[in-house]
This record gives C-alpha cells, structure tokens and sequence, in this order.
C-alpha cells in the first residue's frame, strides 16, 4: 500500500494559518504558478501566461473551461504575482453596484513602476498601489448584455483588469465588444496525473492515508474536477475517519458518495456537444457511439421528448428514402416516451437509436427539399403553369386554369423559369 507523503498543514502550502472548516479545495490551492497543477500549455515554460508573469504586463482576459480545472486559482496567482489588488465577484449575485464600488475605490496608476528603483521585496507592493486591480468575474456568461455593457468602458480605458471566468463558450455568451478587448484561453480537464497530485496534496492537508486504489479511485470520480475529487475526499474523511483513525478506503467513499454528477448544462454547451456527438455518431452508422451519448443525456436528466424528437428529425433527415419504416419507427418511439416517461422510456430510445444508426442512410429527400427551398426563395412566386391551377369558377375555366392537365404525364410541371431543373438524382 502507498501511503501519501508526511503531512504538510495549511500553513506550510499557503501561508495562512489552518482552518478546517474551510472547504478542502480552498485549503489546498496554490498560491504561486511553481505550485500550479494542470494547463501546461499555458503555464508552462514559455507559454501566455507564464510569459505574462515575467514581463507585468497583465491584459483582461476570459478562462473558458469546465468545472474544477483551476480557472479562479489562475486568476488569483496572476493578480497577485504581478502586485495587484484582487476582487473576486460572482456573476450569478453581483450586479452594476458591486462592480460600482470597486471602481470608486480604485486610485488610477501615476506612472508606470521603475524595477531599478525598488527591491524585489517592494516591488510587488508599490506595484499594488499604483496598477489597476484586477477584477474577477466568476461566472461571466450570467451577466446580461446590459450589465456586459456597463463594464466595458472600465476594461477599455484599463481602469480595471478583467479576468473573467466561464465554463460557457464565450463566442456566444460575452458581447462582442467586450470580448474583441480581451484574450480567450481555453483550459482544459485536468488529467488523471494531474488530478492525482492535487488528490495527494489534499491528503497531506488532512494528514489522512490513502492507498493507491483510493486515489485511482478519487482520480475516475472526479472526471477531469479536481474539486470533485477534494469534495469527496474531505466528506469522507470527516464523516468516517474518527479518533485515531487515519486510513481512508473506498468503502468510506462510495458511502460517502450520494449521487454522481454528471457535467451536462440542458441551456450550455455540454448538451449541444453531447446532443451533436449522439446525431454524428447514428449517422456515421456507430450504434455503440450513439448508445454511450444517449447513456449521458439519460443520466444527467435530459428530457426524454427532445431526444425522441432528434430521432424523428434524423430518420427523414439521415435515413430518409433508404428505409422507409426508419420514420414509423422513430414516430412510435416518440408515442412510446410521451406515453410512459422515465425510467421505461430510455429503453425505447435505445432501441430507436440502434435501428437508426444501424439503417442505411440516403439524404437525397432532405437535400433535394432544400435545394427546391433555396430557387423557391430565390425566385420568388413564378407563375404556375396553367395546367396545374385550380379551377372553381367558370371564369378561371375560361381563362385557361387547369386546361390541358393530365393525371399521369412525363410533362416538366415546374414553373418556366425553373423547367429543367432536377432536385432528386
């Protein structure tokens, strides 16, 4: 069995006295870009924001990433290694005010600090005296446009450095303007190494033992969150490890555990992702790709409708003409959801997500429909041949309306601007 490292307390990972009561991922987060776990192609050697650490010089910015990979870390390691004071506000409680006030308390920059005028132990505080702070804006795409808006102005003119945070693509969750004046970078989930060495610095904190089959475990629960993986970790150890004891096991685990989470926002972008893998996987014909996606959506509650309805819309889509009972099919698995729900219901959406991934596939109905949509915009309202109007009255049938029609011809029947054109191969 391999027992973590000697204990190391709060005190000795970030200066701060210790405090259990503070959750475990606040306890262990590291106070310099050397103790930065994870984002390598970011913080390593050479890489943004590594090199913005060495010259000063801190742009407003988004970190766009999932849950748990060290976004808000990031952000207090940047302000305060470039001497800069650091308000932290949550997008989803704060509004105009709050970011109102910081504004108001913030003295603008004189001049630019001179390094040879100041040791290194100074430097970073005069620095904070003079640069505009940083806010951070967890959360940023639960700010409206009207509150995007009234911040913009602050991060044009520097008054404040923007580092915001967001596990929403910000291309459609941040307004143009603001977005045009700050730098995207893109973090990634943590890997099971990664996830594995914050584990084993929490495990020093709580100066708790954990095997290997612990961590490795911790390190699949987390799912690329480290602050999954603490959660449960500190839940655990609080709840079964008593007296004496310090020796953690799975079984303290999984009866620590009472629901998984699954990462999947219904309005975000893991549904449009998981939504988009499911379609490409039942059209690329891979029935165990499509059932693994279908798994996802079930698991993390996705309303069975929308997913039947995907089915409808991809057996005339995709399927098509290559088998026409694909569309009954998709119809009565529609029927059979909306009649019984969950839990039954996911057992009808498999069965309709193996027979369409598995049917053949022909778009000629879809594509033919579409073309035929874009001549008919196009070209707008072309007279239709007399042949095939209605005649009611007898003026129309004096006027020529319906003469000459044939219940079975070969004759080209499309308007005359468009005769000749084939929609279907």
């Amino acid at each position: 069995m391999k027992r973590a490292p000697p204990a190391r307390t709060d005190q000795a990972i970030e200066g701060r006295p210790e405090n259990a009561s503070r959750p475990l991922a606040d306890r262990v987060r590291p106070e310099t870009l050397d103790e930065y776990v994870g984002q390598a192609h970011l913080v390593g050697e050479g890489k943004p924001l590594n090199r913005i650490l060495e010259t000063g010089r801190l742009p407003s910015m988004i970190l766009w990433g999932p849950p748990g990979v060290g976004k808000t870390t990031l952000a207090r390691i940047l302000a305060n290694q470039t001497g800069r004071p650091f308000h932290e506000l949550s997008a989803v409680s704060a509004g105009k005010d709050e970011i109102r006030r910081i504004v108001e308390t913030t003295k603008p920059a004189a001049h630019p600090v001179q390094r040879d005028l100041f040791s290194e132990a100074s430097l970073v505080e005069k620095q904070r005296q003079v640069a505009p702070p940083v806010l951070f804006l967890d959360e940023i795409h639960r700010f409206n446009k009207a509150q995007q808006d009234f911040l913009l102005p602050f991060v044009e003119n520097g008054t404040l450095v923007l580092i915001g945070a967001t596990t929403e693509n910000p291309s459609f969750e941040v307004i143009p303007a603001l977005l045009s004046r700050t730098r995207v970078f893109v973090l990634e989930p943590l890997s099971e190494d990664d996830i594995g060495r914050i584990v084993r610095r929490g495990a020093q904190v709580l100066n708790i033992t954990l095997g290997d089959d612990v961590i490795d475990f911790l390190v699949r629960y987390a799912g690329g969150d480290a602050r999954q993986a603490l959660n449960l970790l500190q839940v655990a150890s609080e709840l079964y490890l008593t007296g004496d004891s310090s020796l953690l096991t799975i079984d303290h685990l999984q009866s620590a555990i009472q629901s998984r989470h699954i990462r999947y926002d219904k309005l975000g972008e893991e549904h449009y992702n998981t939504v988009s893998a499911f379609i490409k996987s039942m059209r690329a014909s891979n029935a165990d790709a499509a059932l693994y996606y279908l798994a996802r959506m079930v698991a993390a509650g996705e309303d069975p409708l929308f997913i039947a309805r995907r089915l409808v819309i991809f057996a005339s889509e995709d399927v098509g003409l290559a088998d026409v009972h694909a569309l009954p099919l998709a119809n009565a698995v529609f029927r059979a959801v909306e009649t019984i729900g969950y839990p039954e219901a996911q057992i009808s959406l498999a069965h309709g997500t193996v027979y369409l991934a598995r049917a053949p596939k022909s778009r000629a109905s879809c594509d033919a429909f579409f073309s035929a949509l874009e001549d008919a915009t196009e070209h707008g309202a072309l007279p239709i041949p007399m042949e095939l109007r209605n005649a009611p009255t007898s003026l129309m049938k004096q006027l020529g309306y319906g003469s000459g029609y044939e219940m079975y011809t070969d004759r080209d029947l499309l308007p005359e601007a468009l005769q000749g054109h084939r929609y279907l191969p």
